[in-house]
């Protein structure tokens, strides 16, 4: 009897300790899950009220890499504008190195053409002079012979005009004999040749007719233009071959690009063309006027050239410039425009369109014309992409990475 008792005293004892161990199993598990719970309820409070629950940041682990969150009104707000890649014909373009210069056509190397000493300099560096203005003054020793030489030459002209004058009326009258008549139209005619070739001499030279100091030689701008070079001082002594001014005309410039070989057969008089400086954003179009025949020994390239108003003076000679002209059209499978392609981490990368925003999708970009790219690779045809206001986006991506790193 005693051993039945004890055995429903173990079996008791048993019962009492599996409870127990439930119970106590069922204690551990319920202090890990209420945090969980207390941290779930914490955080949807937090986005009901639009607050961030605490140790919450931008950017944590559950966001998509790269996404750059935007509403679409911020988007609108932003000027951002959605456009869908396709394909488009672009302008297959060549570039070719150029160099602003003179219009030599409208360029005048000013030289005295005769010696003598420099008297006054009215012209300075930079000025802007008309034409017919007085630029130096030369005294002139071979200029006062010539000028005395012309004004002998008309005094001997009027006295045989007289003498002529007064034969031809003596032998109409039969007072005096045919010889002396025709002498005199003879050396009256001579003199006309004298004056003549005098004057002509002096015109040669571009002096006029003396109405001061003989050798007085006055230097003038033959057009209106910029004096661009000045090789004269008062007092010096120059030879008549000196070059003394240099004048231009920067109302017009030349563009002269250097084209290879292999580009020669792209390019025609007439043909329209893009010039930009090679540092800056201006722009200015223009035709072909002149291509050359031969190529160049050292560079082996011929030269081609473009004439552009310059009505602001903006292409200044020896700036250097680019000069595109389409040589062709190629047909591209997908573009986007031109502006859309921002540069991100040495990468090239056009902004698409996210659920919550934008992502910067690396492209491979190939030919453009100015207005679209086309896209080798990274980008399909029907694609949404930012196409305008991609700087916007861009910046949004940098602040979003700084904001991280902190």
């Amino acid at each position: 009897m005693k051993l039945h008792i004890d055995r429903k005293n173990l079996f008791s004892i048993l019962i009492v300790l599996a409870v127990g161990i439930v119970l106590a199993l069922a204690i551990v598990f319920w202090k890990k899950d209420a945090p969980a719970a207390e941290s779930e309820g914490e955080r949807a409070h937090a986005e009901e009220s639009g607050e961030k629950p605490a140790g919450a940041e931008v950017g944590h682990a559950d966001d998509e890499p790269g996404l750059i969150e935007m509403t679409p009104q911020q988007a609108q707000l932003a000027g951002i504008a959605i456009a869908t890649s396709g394909a488009a014909s672009i302008d297959a373009t060549v570039t070719l190195p150029g160099e602003v210069r003179f219009n030599e056509d409208r360029t005048a190397h000013i030289v005295p053409r005769v010696a003598g000493v420099v008297e006054a300099v009215s012209a300075t560096l930079g000025q802007d002079v008309k034409k017919g203005q007085q630029l130096a003054v030369i005294a002139s020793p071979e200029l006062a012979e010539l000028r005395s030489q012309a004004n002998a030459a008309g005094k001997r002209l009027e006295l045989a005009r007289l003498t002529y004058e007064r034969e031809k009326k003596l032998w109409v009258d039969r007072i005096s004999a045919e010889q002396d008549y025709l002498q005199a139209r003879q050396a009256y005619s001579e003199a006309q040749i004298e004056l003549q070739s005098a004057r002509s001499k002096l015109a040669a030279l571009g002096a006029e007719p003396a109405s001061g100091a003989v050798n007085r030689y006055v230097l003038r701008a033959p057009f209106t233009g910029v004096v661009v070079e000045k090789h004269l001082s008062q007092g010096e002594a120059v030879k008549e071959d000196a070059n003394a001014f240099l004048v231009s005309d920067l109302s017009s410039v030349w563009v002269e690009m250097a084209v290879t070989a292999k580009d020669l057969g792209h390019i025609r008089v007439g043909q329209p063309v893009s010039i930009r400086p090679a540092a800056g954003n201006a722009s200015v179009a223009g035709k072909v006027s002149y291509v050359g025949s031969l190529l160049g020994e050292q560079t082996r390239s011929a030269t081609a050239r473009v004439v552009i108003d310059n009505p602001g003076r903006a292409w200044r000679p020896g700036l250097f410039v680019n000069v595109e002209l389409v040589r062709g059209k190629t047909e591209a499978p997908v573009t986007v425009l031109a502006e859309a392609v921002q540069e991100l981490e040495g990468k090239q990368v056009v902004f698409v369109k996210a659920p919550n925003g934008f992502k910067a999708q690396p492209v491979k970009i190939g030919a453009s014309d100015g207005k679209h790219v086309a896209i080798a690779e990274g980008l399909a045809a029907g694609a949404q992409y930012v196409a305008s206001g991609s700087f916007v986006v861009k910046a949004e991506q940098a602040k979003g990475s700084a904001e991280h790193e902190h």
